[in-house]
C-alpha cells in the first residue's frame, strides 16, 4: 500500500512540474540573458559615456568664450579725511563685464594626439563590452546544456527506477501467491530503493541546474520550473582545422584585440609626450565695458557717472627651454612601455596558440571518445534488453540481471557525460576564436 502511494506521489509530482511549461531554446536563453545581464547593460552605458566624449571639442580643437559679470558697490567715508578731494560719504557702484575668447592654435598636435586617443578609448569600450557579451554567451550556453545533460541523466534513473519498480512489484504478488522466492523479491525491493535514492539525488542535480541557468538568464526567483529545454546535447558539431581556427583566433579573438588597442593607446601617449617639445601658440581676444556711479550720500547734487570700453586681442608664443629633460624622459619612458605593450602581445598571442591547439587535441578526442561511447551505449542496450528477456524466461537471476541494468546505466551516463565535454570543449574553441559573438549578434 506505502509502494502504492509513493508510486502515485511521484506521478502526481512529475505531472504537476509539466503544467505551464515553455519551451526554450539554446538562443533564447542566450538573448534572454543579454538583454538581462547587467554588467552587459553597465559597459554598454560605459561605451556610451566614451562614445559622447569622443569629439573634437572634447579634444580642445575650438576656442573657449567666457562671459564674466562683476558688479562693486563700495562706501567711503570720508567726513574725518582733509587730505581728500571728495569729502563726506560716497557711494561707488560699478558693473563691469567682460566677454573672453581664448584658442589655443598650436600645442605640438596635442589636440590632434587627444582625438586619437578618445577614439581609441571609445573602441576599447566596445570591445570590453563584446568581451563581456562573449562570457555571458559561453557562461549561459555551458549553462543550458549542463541543464540538459542533468535532465538526460534524470530521465535515464527515472526509466531504470520505473523499471524497478515494476518488477518489485510483480515480485511482490508472485510472492504473496507463493510462486516467488523471498531472496528475489528482497533482491529487487533493495534495487528499486537504490535507483529511487538515485532519481531523487539526480532531481536534486537537475533542479540546481536550471535554478543556475535562470540565474544568468536574470529571470524572477522560482521560474525554473517553468521552462522545457528543447535542444539536445548531442549537437552536431562542425570538424575544426587548426590553421584556420589560429586565422580566425588572431583576427577576432577580444583579449588579443585589447591588447593591440592597449598598444596603440600607448603609441598615442608617446606622440602626445612629444609634443612637449614643441613651441605652443596661443589667441586671448575680448571686450570689456564698464559702467560706474560716483555720489555723496548726504549731499545729492555731487554725483557723476562714468563709462568706458576696451577691446584686447593677445598673441601668447610660449616654448620651453630646459626643464631638467623631463619632458625628453617621458618620451623615452612611454617608449619602454610601447614595447613592454608589443610583448606582452607576443607572449598572449603565443599562449593563446599553444591553449588553442590543445583544445582541438583535446576536443578530437573528446569526439573519439563520443563515438565509442555511442557504440558502446548500442551494445549495453541491447544486452540489457536480452538480460530482461532472459530473467522472464527464466533463464537468468536477478543479480545477473542487476549487474546488465548497472552496467546499461553506467555506460548511458558516461555517454553523456562525454557529449558534455565534447560540447564543453567546442565552446572555449568557439570563444577563443571570436566566433560566439559574431553568431549570436542580432
Amino acid at each position: 500500500m506505502i509502494l502504492k502511494v509513493s508510486s502515485l506521489l511521484i506521478v502526481v509530482v512529475l505531472a504537476f512540474n509539466s503544467i505551464g511549461q515553455q519551451d526554450l531554446t539554446a538562443s533564447e536563453a542566450v538573448f534572454i540573458a543579454l538583454e538581462n545581464n547587467y554588467q552587459i547593460q553597465i559597459s554598454e552605458k560605459q561605451h556610451e559615456i566614451n562614445e559622447k566624449n569622443n569629439k573634437w571639442s572634447e579634444a580642445g580643437l575650438f576656442p573657449t568664450i567666457s562671459l564674466n559679470v562683476t558688479q562693486n558697490t563700495t562706501i567711503q567715508d570720508n567726513t574725518n579725511n582733509p587730505f581728500t578731494f571728495t569729502p563726506g560719504i560716497i557711494l561707488s557702484q560699478s558693473i563691469n563685464p567682460s566677454l573672453a575668447l581664448d584658442w589655443n592654435i598650436f600645442s605640438g598636435f596635442q589636440v590632434r594626439m587627444s582625438k586619437q586617443r578618445l577614439e581609441q578609448l571609445e573602441e576599447q569600450t566596445a570591445n570590453n563590452a563584446i568581451a563581456i557579451i562573449e562570457t555571458t554567451i559561453q557562461d549561459v550556453l555551458k549553462a543550458y546544456y549542463t541543464a540538459q545533460l542533468q535532465t538526460d541523466r534524470k530521465q535515464l534513473f527515472e526509466d531504470v527506477m520505473t523499471l524497478s519498480r515494476k518488477r518489485y512489484e510483480y515480485y511482490e504478488l508472485k510472492e504473496k501467491y507463493s510462486t516467488s522466492s523471498s531472496l528475489e523479491l528482497l533482491q529487487f525491493k533493495n534495487q528499486y530503493l537504490t535507483d529511487s535514492t538515485n532519481y531523487l539525488m539526480q532531481k536534486i542535480s537537475f533542479d540546481n541546474s536550471m535554478r543556475n541557468l535562470v540565474m544568468l538568464m536574470n529571470q524572477p526567483e522560482g521560474k525554473n520550473m517553468q521552462y522545457m529545454l528543447t535542444d539536445r546535447i548531442d549537437v552536431l558539431l562542425a570538424d575544426i582545422d587548426y590553421d584556420s581556427a589560429e586565422a580566425d583566433m588572431l583576427a577576432n579573438n577580444q583579449n588579443l584585440k585589447n591588447q593591440y588597442i592597449s598598444l596603440q593607446l600607448q603609441n598615442t601617449n608617446t606622440a602626445f609626450m612629444r609634443s612637449f617639445l614643441y613651441p605652443t601658440l596661443s589667441f586671448q581676444a575680448g571686450v570689456q565695458p564698464s559702467w560706474s556711479s560716483i555720489r555723496e550720500i548726504k549731499d545729492n547734487s555731487f554725483e557723476t557717472e562714468t563709462s568706458n570700453l576696451s577691446y584686447y586681442g593677445n598673441l601668447n608664443l610660449r616654448y620651453t627651454i630646459f626643464n631638467n629633460w623631463k619632458n625628453k624622459r617621458a618620451v623615452e619612458v612611454s617608449k619602454i612601455q610601447e614595447e613592454i605593450a608589443q610583448l606582452n602581445i607576443e607572449s598572449m598571442t603565443t599562449t593563446l596558440s599553444n591553449t588553442l591547439q590543445n583544445l582541438i587535441e583535446l576536443y578530437q578526442a573528446r569526439l573519439d571518445l563520443v563515438n565509442i561511447s555511442q557504440e558502446n551505449m548500442i551494445y549495453a542496450e541491447k544486452a540489457f534488453d536480452l538480460a530482461q528477456k532472459r530473467f522472464d524466461l527464466g533463464s537468468l537471476n536477478s543479480i545477473d540481471l542487476a549487474n546488465f541494468q548497472n552496467t546499461y546505466q553506467n555506460t548511458m551516463i558516461q555517454h553523456y557525460e562525454n557529449l558534455f565535454n565534447k560540447l564543453d570543449t567546442f565552446l572555449e574553441i568557439y570563444k577563443m576564436t571570436g566566433k560566439i559573438s559574431l553568431d549570436y549578434q542580432k
